[in-house]
């Protein structure tokens, strides 16, 4: 048994050896959610894929990139798409975080898709 990836000695006492496993498994799987929830990106697009949109679970911006063509949209219908592409974003990210998560929240079912690309 390792604790934190060190060498772990059991203590002797066989109930106390199974709580300290069993919290070192559920360490180790809240790292590993930890991790997947950092690098989860959520993608939306508007204007037929002019406008991509990807954030972070957070909801910060992690790209932003325009066709070419975007450009020629005007100043309000291009802020509209690029606002239509960050919400769409926020959703799938939102979306994909819940998936990561659900082994720890104990449910482990498939559920249908929603918009996930």
């Amino acid at each position: 048994m390792t604790w934190r990836g060190e060498p772990f000695s059991p203590t002797g006492d066989p109930e106390v050896d199974q709580v300290l496993e069993t919290l070192a498994a559920q360490t180790a799987q809240f790292e590993e959610v930890g991790r997947r929830l950092s690098a989860t990106l959520g993608r939306g697009e508007a204007e037929d894929g002019r406008v991509v949109v990807e954030v972070r679970t957070g909801g910060s911006l992690a790209s932003l990139r325009l066709d070419p063509h975007a450009l020629t949209l005007g100043p309000d219908v291009l802020a509209a798409a690029i606002l239509s592409a960050a919400k769409e974003a926020e959703t799938n990210a939102a979306n994909r975080a819940e998936a990561v998560m659900r082994p720890l929240l104990g449910d482990d079912r498939p559920r249908p898709p929603t918009g996930d690309r």
